[in-house]
């Protein structure tokens, strides 16, 4: 199961009833449907506690019942929050041709995303079309830390910044191959800083290596990066360094879209 992250430090007075709630909207944007055994199951509480969390969300149209299943589903309520968002996504229609042509030219999986304080939302993706192919995390929300268009967006904050971000030395780490510390994070963005791609090997899934580049900075515009996706065996040093080229190739043009 992939983890969902925080957007900050938590709180000083937490509200764990609020934050079981907010957990269970984050894993059934994860899933996509839930029974009241995975929503037990993932907080570890009883049954009870479970379904009257879930009522409570149905009340609020967060989520939706199928009433012969028992499924849960998202509700209105989500959705509406959902188109919110994507009106505000107004770099979304520009940058999909962009998208596009970088998806022909690798054939592999590409993906557009954003940086949410120390998460990576990826918003637009195109799936390559070979048999063995990474695919789509649109939806999904990862620590930026543990995957290469995470780092690349990292990369163009200045340290005040990072630093601000990153209170403490310890990372959240989705494998053994996550970077587990805040200095170590900070020689990889150097790296990143001098080649201008960012590169990521198993660090956020097993077999799946990933190359990224930033868009340069926009005021009125969230922090975004394209990036491509590829099973780990078809990613060679030499491979790299073409592929961060092409990407980087096509994140020029596209920048000069964004600023018109």
């Amino acid at each position: 199961m992939i983890v969902t992250t925080a957007s900050g430090p938590m709180p000083q007075y937490p509200i764990e009833s609020v934050d079981n709630a907010l957990k269970v909207v984050l894993l059934l944007a994860e899933r996509g449907e839930l029974r009241l055994t995975d929503v037990s199951d993932y907080l570890g509480v009883a049954s009870s506690s479970a379904h009257r969390m879930l009522a409570m969300l149905l009340y609020r149209g967060f989520v939706q019942q199928d009433p012969k299943t028992k499924i849960y589903t998202a509700g209105t309520a989500l959705t509406k929050i959902a188109f919110s968002i994507t009106r505000r996504l107004d770099f979304l229609a520009p940058l999909r041709p962009y998208l596009e042509k970088l998806s022909s030219t690798l054939d592999e999986t590409v993906h557009l995303s954003m940086l949410d304080n120390t998460a990576v939302c990826f918003v637009d993706a195109i799936e390559g079309s070979k048999v063995a192919r990474t695919a789509s995390r649109v939806g999904m929300a990862l620590p930026a830390s543990t995957t290469a268009s995470g780092k690349a967006m990292l990369a163009g904050l200045s340290l005040v910044e990072i630093e601000k971000l990153y209170p403490t030395e310890e990372l959240v780490t989705l494998t053994d191959r996550s970077i587990k510390t805040k200095a170590g994070l900070l020689r990889e963005l150097a790296q990143i800083r001098r080649r201008g791609y960012a590169c990521s090997s198993e660090e956020s899934e097993a077999d799946v290596s990933s190359i990224a580049v930033a868009f340069p900075a926009r005021d009125g515009l969230p922090h975004l990066a394209f990036s491509t996706a590829i099973p780990r065996p078809r990613m060679s040093p030499t491979g790299k360094r073409r592929i961060g080229e092409i990407v980087m190739g096509v994140v020029d043009d596209a920048a000069q879209l964004l600023k018109t």
